[in-house]
């Protein structure tokens, strides 16, 4: 029997082909334009360094939580759920800026929130914008900036796209509210670094005030006391007082999560809260030591009241800003805590939305990552072995051995830091300095059979030692996009992070 008989001819097949992709280019065309000004309302969800691996280990150790408070409530701790993840779009995200392979927040935010390609250390500018001067040297002096004026031009952002629009604004962080994510919304300037140029920038009447915000931001919600007050522990060098400037032209100033707690919405037309000199601390840390800083689901919900009385609409920027800081330090745990502190946002924010707008019909959500870092899960595990465990192997349920004889653990690191001559580097000062737990890198490996490896302050096996903890950098590959709500179904394949921009632009109408 001759097959070839039987076989579609190479001219017919490439016609179909041809057909099938214009067909489907006519779909993403007609859903494009369907989703064109859908959603009033925006809520922008950054994980800082949030890449693939801390997604799926955060899952699972979701899962671990769920099953130790409700046993038998999950098959697995595998197979639970992250609210993130029950969005009904996503994609994937290239994160590469313009002059790196691997990004540095500021210019892959930016991205998002310009559809500027810039370069690392720029903070929504014009591309041809640099950081540093023809010798190397960064522009600023202290926090405050020494970009030159001719040195780029601003980029216009999402928010201020949609205040120009008339609608509410705000960002929230759980890093300085001058940080590169949040900055990134409401700031130009060339270097991030410049903390207290960025701070001036968002206040009403300051000489260096962003006029784009019109009558300001309406909710600014994180760290970074130091940046805007006078008092002890301040950066500033000129002796002037933000808060005092800002509660002057209107805004609530609150610097506890007590005080926010009490904050009316209904009451309130501008809300500042400040609630820690540098970064809030981690979830972790925040929860076992008591303090008296508002959860991100605390700030969240309480911006979504002040903001969602605008009947034109209102864009919000959250961040879990920690879940970077915690992989930077190979601290896997903390990286978990804060990851799912982030999730627990999202569902405060779809749940107090879908009370306003029910089914969202007109709020879209997107829930996405700046960058990834140097984590990677390793070896083959057995179904149910703790994420932040030595492995143990899925064929014999036995610890998995390195070549040196030596059991690993799941999470590694391939770059890190690890304690060593330099001052403080063996503690953790953001919890009461007590001791890291850290497996040396040395010319042979430590043996972590007797370490908790679940301890707070466990730091996971690094491949390359860059220095001290907190030396761990972040990771080239691409991250995930999650969408719901208003306009999402364009949030679909793989995209370039200026993308990001221009649809959510185009869902928004702005």
């Amino acid at each position: 029997m001759n097959t070839t008989m039987n076989r579609t001819p190479r001219s017919i097949r490439t016609t179909r082909l041809a057909a099938a992709l214009a067909c489907a280019a006519a779909g993403l065309l007609s859903a494009g334009a369907h989703a064109a000004g859908e959603a009033k309302n925006v809520i922008f969800f950054l994980g800082d360094g949030m890449g693939p691996v801390t997604v799926t280990a955060a899952r699972i150790y979701k899962g671990e939580k769920q099953l130790a408070a409700k046993p038998g409530s999950l098959v697995s701790p595998e197979r639970a759920n992250l609210v993130m993840q029950s969005l009904p779009y996503a994609a994937r995200v290239k994160t590469f800026s313009l002059d790196g392979q691997t990004t540095d927040s500021a210019p892959s935010m930016a991205a998002y929130m310009t559809g500027v390609k810039m370069r690392n250390e720029v903070i929504s500018m014009s591309s041809d914008t640099t950081a540093v001067d023809s010798t190397g040297k960064q522009y600023i002096n202290g926090e405050n900036t020494t970009c030159l004026p001719t040195n780029g031009k601003a980029a216009e952002t999402l928010l201020e796209l949609a205040k120009a629009k008339g609608r509410a604004v705000g960002a929230v962080s759980t890093t300085r509210v001058g940080h590169a994510t949040p900055a990134t919304t409401y700031a130009h300037i060339c270097n991030r670094n410049g903390y207290n140029t960025i701070a001036e920038q968002s206040v009403p009447g300051h000489a260096n005030y962003n006029p784009k915000l019109l009558d300001g931001i309406d909710v600014l919600m994180g760290g970074g006391q130091r940046n805007y007050l006078t008092s002890a522990g301040t950066k500033r060098t000129d002796g002037v007082d933000l808060v005092a400037a800002m509660t002057a032209k209107g805004y609530t100033y609150v610097d506890n999560g007590t005080k926010l707690k009490a904050v009316d919405t209904a009451a309130t037309g501008k809300l500042l809260g400040l609630f820690s000199q540098s970064e809030m601390a981690y979830e972790l840390d925040r929860v076992k030591q008591n303090l008296d800083q508002p959860s991100l689901s605390d700030m969240t919900e309480k911006a979504l009241g002040v903001l969602s009385k605008n009947d034109k609409g209102f864009f919000l920027m959250v961040e879990g800003g920690r879940i970077d800081h915690a992989l930077h330090g190979t601290n896997a745990k903390r990286a978990l805590e804060d990851t799912l502190a982030f999730d627990t946002a999202i569902q405060t924010a779809l749940t107090y939305m879908e009370k306003k707008d029910p089914g969202l019909k007109n709020t879209l959500v997107v829930v996405t990552a700046d960058h990834d870092h140097a984590i990677a899960f390793n070896g083959y595990p057995k179904i149910g072995n703790p994420i932040l465990g030595l492995v143990n192997g899925y064929a014999d349920g036995k610890p998995s051995k390195a070549i040196d004889g030596k059991p690993y653990t799941t999470l590694v690191f391939g770059n890190g830091g690890r304690p060593n001559a330099t001052a403080g580097s063996d503690v953790n000062a953001e919890d009461g300095n007590k001791k890291w737990i850290a497996p040396a890198r040395a010319a042979t490996r430590d043996d972590q059979t007797a370490m908790d490896t679940t301890d707070d302050n466990f730091l996971q096996e690094v491949g390359i030692n860059l220095g001290s903890p907190g030396a761990e950098t972040h990771g080239g590959g691409d991250v995930m996009l999650f969408a719901g709500g208003a306009g999402s179904k364009i949030f679909k394949g793989t995209m370039e992070n200026i993308k990001v921009f221009n649809k959510v632009k185009e869902a928004a109408g702005l």
